[in-house]
């Protein structure tokens, strides 16, 4: 386990962090550095910030290990391991250069973009291998969306059948040609 023994500069630096800083786990840490030098347990503090006293530890002895840093850095992430984010925001602007174009240009038979071809364009052209879902978030991202067209098939004309040689009736005729055949008449 590291001894964290903070000199008087320290503390006014990490107090100092305590106001200005935005990222909540730099705040942890930091609060977690001056309730030790305060004479807080590993327990007490781990309690308070809802963190296992591992990771408590952990950053006591990361606090120690990093002493040519300043305080700031002292207590920021370190390095992840794992894949780096690649497609994040990173596509933005090659999408956005290319999606007022006509994918046509480019040699595809298509009118449109769809997700499918700026994938295919983003791999052949920017050697950048990403996925279909990916594409379609960076074009939420830019507000770019487009729908299929509707197809609205013509209202037919009311006369049609007229054009095409049918004889018309005039309205409230029955099938005798007249709006008042069958009908009894009291004369």
């Amino acid at each position: 386990m590291a001894v964290v023994k903070l000199k008087a500069r320290e503390v006014i630096q990490l107090k100092e962090l305590l106001r200005t800083a935005t990222d909540s786990r730099q705040l942890k840490r930091a609060q977690a550095l001056l309730w030790r030098d305060e004479g807080d347990s590993v327990e007490e503090r781990a309690d308070r910030l809802q963190v296992t006293q591992q990771s408590v530890y952990n950053w006591s002895a990361r606090f120690v290990a990093r002493a040519e840093v300043e305080v700031a850095g002292r207590v920021a992430d370190g390095l992840r391991s794992g894949r780096p984010r690649t497609a994040l925001e990173i596509i933005d602007p090659f999408i956005d250069q290319v999606i007022d174009a006509d994918p046509r240009t480019w040699g595809y038979h298509s009118t449109i973009w769809t997700a499918a071809l700026l994938q295919h364009y983003l791999a052949t052209v920017w050697q950048w291998e990403v996925s279909t879902k990916r594409v379609s978030r960076a074009l939420t991202r830019l507000r770019i969306g487009w729908k299929r067209p509707r197809h609205q098939l013509a209202l037919r004309d009311p006369y049609w059948q007229q054009a095409k040689g049918a004889q018309t009736r005039p309205l409230g005729a029955g099938a005798h040609g007249s709006a008042h055949a069958g009908r009894n008449d009291p004369d």
